[in-house]
């Protein structure tokens, strides 16, 4: 190739037939992640009425973004890794973790996952769900890191990294991702990109429309999705996981979506506030729970009866997670700085 040359990003529309690709999923799968989106939607509903009760638990809300960390999780077996990012909780109940011993640890109660050490930073390294970071983009490195043990074990692990689009914007995120794609490592990064760092609109803070952009400097290829879509999620996710497990290397997944209530539970300005009432309202008609479940209805997938059961059977085990959660026990002292240091 002869100099100079300008480099362009040029974008390829790729065709979806949704009635087709949705009959190819079919309906125990589909209402299995119409299932866990319900179940993330009534946890975080159990975190916010036991807020208003003067529990004190750290939250960062899932609702409106439950569908692309569940659609993720549902390709993961139990010898793949899932490193979560700080929003919600639609990863962990994805990946297979129990909703009263995660609400016992967010409570900081011994039944909990940790023994109520680790509070919101929870994981269960049984299911291979590290712990939740405290520090923006601190875990995509060790996602990273996590890649390189997967491809030393020559088997077809992978590891899903979930951030937000903030995170994109940190050191950590450009060397990880050059590493990953230097030694074409075995991680699926996916960026939920809710168009907003904690109160900035994107626009303000990222100089490109479309983070997937990014993957072009880290040689690996790069998809842009519909983040409310389950559908397109698991048509693009499908084929993005084969190219991972084949050996191919990683791949940078955007998915465009939008948090329906504030950062976290201290966030009172998301509604008419730093976000306008009607920007909000107008995302609020895009939620993937009711666009799943219109979907299978249209398509003859599911019935009425079915969405019941669902949402019957989250709401009671909501229930007795409360009450799993609220018979558990703080931590002594001693038991608080266990394995702190090797014996």
């Amino acid at each position: 190739m002869e100099y100079p040359v300008k480099v362009t990003a040029a974008k390829e529309q790729l065709e979806f037939k949704r009635e087709e690709y949705a009959k190819k999923i079919g309906s125990e799968r589909l209402l299995s992640i119409y299932r866990n989106m319900v179940r993330t939607m009534e946890f975080d509903n159990t975190i916010e009425d036991l807020l208003l009760k003067g529990h004190d638990i750290v939250q960062h809300n899932t609702r409106g973004q439950e569908a692309t960390p569940i659609v993720a999780a549902s390709f993961l077996g139990e010898e793949d890794y899932l490193m979560p990012y700080h929003r919600g909780w639609a990863w962990a109940i994805g990946k297979g973790m129990e909703p009263k011993k995660m609400l016992a640890e967010l409570l900081n109660r011994t039944n909990g996952y940790n023994m109520g050490r680790a509070g919101a930073q929870l994981g269960d390294y049984d299911l291979k769900v590290m712990g939740r970071p405290g520090i923006q983009a601190a875990h995509i490195p060790i996602a990273t890191g996590i890649g390189f043990t997967c491809k030393l074990n020559k088997a077809s692990q992978v590891c899903l990294c979930l951030n937000g689009n903030g995170s994109s914007n940190a050191g950590n995120f450009y060397e990880a991702l050059n590493i990953a794609g230097t030694f074409k490592l075995p991680v699926l990064y996916i960026v939920e990109n809710n168009l907003y760092e904690i109160f900035e609109p994107i626009k303000d803070t990222t100089p490109i429309e479309d983070i997937a952009l990014r993957s072009i400097g880290s040689g690996m290829p790069g998809y842009i999705v519909d983040g409310n879509d389950v559908i397109m999620l698991y048509y693009i996710l499908n084929d993005v996981y084969d190219y991972v497990r084949s050996g191919n290397g990683p791949v940078l997944v955007e998915a465009k979506t939008y948090r329906h209530e504030g950062h976290g539970n201290s966030d009172t300005l998301s509604y008419g506030g730093y976000r306008s009432k009607e920007e909000v309202d107008e995302w609020i008609k895009k939620d993937p729970i009711p666009r799943l479940k219109k979907d299978l209805l249209e398509l003859n997938m599911a019935t009425e009866a079915d969405f019941e059961k669902i949402h019957k059977e989250a709401l009671d085990e909501m229930m007795e997670a409360i009450e799993y959660a609220l018979a558990g026990v703080y931590p002594t002292k001693e038991e608080l700085l266990m394995y702190n240091y090797v014996d």
